[in-house]
C-alpha cells in the first residue's frame, strides 16, 4: 500500500484503534474489580492495572484524537446476550472475551500504526489467556474451600426443578450423579444442570465421565476408584479444573492425595442405597480424616437429620448428601436445615 493511500485511511484506522484501546481497558477494569474487592487478590489485581496502564501508553492523544461517539453506528448495536449476566462466570468469562478480542484487533490494525504497539498487544492477549485460566481456577477453589454442603444427584422425574430449590437454599456445590441414562439424555441434562449452577454462582461437577464434563463446561469431575486416574481427568480436564475422588479406607486417602486430588469423598459413614453392597466406613473413618486429609473432604454416606450431629462431632467440616435433599418434601428448607446446624461449627484448621 502506498503512503498516500495509507493517509488516506489514517483515521479510519486510528478510530478503530481508539475504540478497542477503551474496549480492552475497560474489560480489564471490570475484570480487576472482582480480583481486588471479592478475591482480595493483589497478583492478580495487579496484573490487570499493569496491563491498563500498558495500553495507556499506547493510546495517544493523536488516536484519541479521531474519536467521533456520534458518527459511530456501532453505538446503537446491541444483542439481548449483552443485556443481562447470568452470574458472576458469565460476567467474567464475557469480559475476557472482549479484552482478548480487542487486543486481537489492536494487534491487526497496529501492524499499521506501530510494530512494537502491534506485538505488545500480541504478547498481552497470551497474558490474558493465563489471567483468565487463573482466575476461574482460583475462584472454583475458593468456592470448594467454603463449600460445607455438596449435593449429590439421584434420579428423578422433576430432576432440575429440585435441583434449583436446593440451590435457592443457598448450595454452592452439585454433582450431577446419573448411573442409569443414556448419553443424549445425560448431556442435555448435563448441559441444563451446570448453566442452573452458574447461573447461582455455584460449581457444578460431573460423576465419572470426564468427556462429558469437558463437554458442557463442567466445573470438574468427581472419580470412583475405579474411575480413570486423576493424572489422566487432569490431563483432558486442564489445571484449572477440579478433580475429586471417592475414597472408602485410608489406604484410599493416601493414593487419592498423593495422586493430587483436589478433594476427597470419605464414606460411607452408614450404609446407603446409593452404594449397595458397599460396607460402611464408619466414624473412625472421619476421625482418621481430620488428622490426616489436607484437601477440602465431605464425608458421605447415609447422613441425615438423625445422624448428622454425630459426624460433625465426629470432626467432619463438611458433608455430602443424596437422598436427605433429592427426596426432601422441600429441597430448598432441607438445605436451609443442614446448612443451619453445619455453621454452627466453626470449620477448623486443618479439617479441610
Amino acid at each position: 500500500m502506498s503512503d498516500t493511500s495509507l493517509a488516506s485511511i489514517q483515521p479510519a484506522v486510528w478510530r478503530i484503534l481508539d475504540a478497542n484501546f477503551d474496549r480492552a481497558r475497560e474489560g480489564l477494569r471490570i475484570i480487576e474489580e472482582w480480583c481486588r474487592f471479592a478475591l482480595n487478590d493483589t497478583a492478580m489485581a495487579n496484573e490487570c492495572k499493569q496491563m491498563r496502564q500498558e495500553l495507556g501508553m499506547w493510546h495517544t492523544p493523536q488516536i484519541r484524537s479521531a474519536r467521533d461517539t456520534t458518527g459511530d453506528v456501532g453505538t446503537a448495536l446491541s444483542h439481548p446476550r449483552e443485556e443481562q449476566r447470568t452470574g458472576i462466570e458469565q460476567l467474567l468469562q464475557a469480559n475476557f472475551c472482549r479484552v482478548q478480542e480487542a487486543l486481537r484487533v489492536l494487534e491487526e490494525y497496529g501492524k499499521l500504526q506501530s510494530s512494537t504497539m502491534s506485538s505488545g498487544c500480541k504478547q498481552m492477549r497470551y497474558r490474558v489467556y493465563s489471567l483468565e485460566s487463573s482466575l476461574l481456577a482460583y475462584r472454583r477453589r475458593q468456592i470448594l474451600a467454603n463449600a460445607r454442603l455438596y449435593l449429590v444427584t439421584s434420579p428423578a422425574p422433576d430432576l432440575l426443578a429440585r435441583v434449583e430449590a436446593a440451590l435457592q437454599g443457598g448450595l454452592t456445590l452439585v454433582q450431577y450423579r446419573d448411573k442409569q441414562s443414556n448419553d443424549v439424555d445425560r448431556l442435555a441434562i448435563a448441559q441444563a444442570m451446570c448453566q442452573l449452577c452458574h447461573n447461582y454462582g455455584a460449581l457444578f461437577i460431573l460423576n465419572d465421565r470426564v468427556d462429558l464434563a469437558l463437554a458442557v463446561n463442567a466445573d470438574g469431575v468427581h472419580l470412583g476408584q475405579q474411575d480413570i486416574s486423576i493424572a489422566l481427568a487432569r490431563q483432558i480436564l486442564g489445571s484449572q479444573r477440579i478433580v475429586g475422588r471417592s475414597t472408602t479406607s485410608p489406604e484410599e486417602m493416601a493414593l487419592a492425595l498423593k495422586e493430587g486430588a483436589d478433594y476427597i469423598g470419605v464414606g460411607p459413614v452408614y450404609e446407603t442405597p446409593t452404594k449397595a453392597g458397599k460396607a460402611a466406613a464408619g466414624l473412625e473413618y472421619i476421625q482418621h480424616a481430620v488428622k490426616n486429609a489436607t484437601v477440602p473432604w465431605f464425608a458421605i454416606g447415609g447422613i441425615d437429620s438423625t445422624n448428622i450431629d454425630d459426624v460433625l462431632q465426629a470432626g467432619a467440616p463438611a458433608i455430602a448428601i443424596v437422598r436427605a435433599i433429592m427426596e426432601a418434601d422441600n429441597p430448598t428448607h432441607a438445605v436451609q436445615y443442614c446448612l443451619s446446624i453445619l455453621n454452627r461449627v466453626p470449620r477448623i484448621e486443618g479439617r479441610g
